[in-house]
């Protein structure tokens, strides 16, 4: 017989389907055993009567087995009807269970309810872990934020690209890379596309990518990763840095929507509100943030060449405060802070017109104007004490003609994890690499994951 999907049995009352899946829930009652199933529609409750041909093959059967089950799709009795939950109204009167795989005892409780582990004890298990529905939420969120990051790409005639993981250079300066053995040379893991995707830009003029990027920060926090998904654009003919951040903002704004429609149903499940962005996001210099921090906290951090994080932290809720926004965008850091690409504000060089979003606390996106010409570029380039030589293809393309231009970037696992509220960045990794850890730990427990 074909097989039904859980999530089309309303479709079928009356008749007898098969279906395929886990099982998700076993209760005993009486001489009647229940099931909850669940296959990637959905979920449905299946019931084995005292005299079904199916009784001898229910009794070994557990948690996360995978059956094959033939039945009838019943109407529930009134009394019975959970108009809250996926087929509520109907109940799969079950005539034959094949077992497809067996499972082993679980190590910890799977049930909505009773699944409360740390996240340390979710990543040692998270082969398992990911089958529990709030995991499946989590990542389902992420799948919409991704999609719909592409989707209104393209529909403002964004051309798509991949750019690569190995590079012969780094594109942001400093010393947090990851340097690999190629063959007999040096070379490094992208710690960003920014570089390809400027090239790619001056041939297509908008361009993005959804690219793994990767970076060697000596930390173990909750905000940081060694490997994450970057969300990256970019766009020709521009007239200022506030056409980047007009774009950036609108690209929020849809993929907040798309969430809001799309997943419903998941933010329910994880007990979360999505941010709020009004009408036009605030936007502040980095000066009138650290003046904005004085005044409402008595800290005094005027001067300092970027926000750390209490001081994002405190800003976002001055902000929240001021205008009910839990997005702010904040720009005109000190131009040696940036890479060497970030454009100089023309009347006060000393400060760039670069831009950050922060939005509950944490910073979101980075982005802004990029230099556009040749001579302006070679001579950060030294001052920056890079080698022209390693960047040789990147130089090429400003020899012949780019217009003004920038760009931005998100990290979709900020996003995910400042968008549902989670307390760890690594909560909104389906496998996070940190410096303690790829898959298993690889130091001690107490050191990998701080505050």
């Amino acid at each position: 017989m074909e097989r039904t999907l859980i999530g089309e049995l309303g479709k079928h009352v009356g008749e007898t389907v098969s279906i395929s899946g886990w099982v998700d829930v076993r209760r005993d009652q009486g001489k009647m055993v229940f099931f909850d199933f669940r296959d990637r529609s959905g979920k449905v409750q299946g019931v084995v009567l005292p005299a079904s041909p199916a009784m001898e093959a229910s009794k070994e059967i557990r948690g996360e087995y995978a059956v094959r089950v033939q039945g009838t799709v019943n109407k529930r009795p009134e009394k019975n009807v959970q108009a809250e939950r996926q087929n509520g109204d109907i109940e799969l009167e079950i005539t034959a269970l094949e077992i497809l795989a067996e499972a082993a005892p679980l190590p910890f409780d799977m049930s909505l309810t009773g699944f409360n582990l740390d996240l340390t004890t979710q990543l040692d298990h998270r082969a398992l872990a990911l089958r529990h529905p709030r995991l499946q939420a989590i990542f389902k969120v992420q799948s919409v934020i991704i999609d719909s990051f592409r989707e209104f790409m393209k529909s403002q005639d964004f051309f798509e690209f991949q750019a690569p993981a190995i590079t012969p250079a780094v594109a942001e300066g400093g010393a947090e890379v990851f340097e690999v053995n190629y063959f007999d040379k040096k070379a490094y893991l992208s710690q960003s596309p920014q570089l390809y995707k400027q090239i790619v830009m001056s041939a297509f003029e908008r361009v993005f990518s959804v690219n793994k990027i990767f970076r060697a920060e000596p930390s173990a926090t909750t905000r940081h990763l060694t490997e994450v998904v970057s969300l990256d654009a970019e766009l020709a003919f521009i007239d200022s840095w506030t056409d980047v951040r007009d774009v950036s903002e609108e690209t929020v704004r849809w993929i907040l929507r798309k969430v809001e429609r799309q997943c419903a149903d998941e933010l329910k499940l994880l007990g979360t509100t999505l941010p709020v962005m009004i009408e036009k996001t605030p936007t502040v210099s980095l000066t009138e943030a650290q003046e904005k921090i004085f005044a409402k906290t008595g800290r005094d951090v005027r001067g300092e060449k970027d926000l750390n994080p209490e001081d994002e932290r405190s800003l976002c809720e001055i902000i929240k405060e001021e205008t009910g926004s839990d997005f702010v965008y904040v720009y005109g850091y000190p131009t040696r802070k940036k890479p060497f690409y970030v454009y100089p504000n023309p009347e006060h060089p000393e400060f760039n017109e670069g831009m950050d979003l922060l939005c509950r606390g944490v910073e979101w996106l980075s982005g802004g104007r990029r230099i556009n010409d040749y001579n302006q570029l070679m001579t950060h380039v030294k001052e920056w004490g890079m080698d022209p030589e390693k960047i040789s293809m990147f130089l090429e393309a400003f020899r012949y003609g780019v217009p003004p231009e920038g760009g931005f970037a998100f990290g979709a696992e900020r996003m995910t994890m400042q968008m549902l509220e989670l307390k760890n960045v690594r909560e909104a990794s389906m496998f996070p690499r940190d410096m303690n850890r790829i898959d298993t730990l690889i130091t001690k427990p107490e050191d990998e994951i701080l505050p």
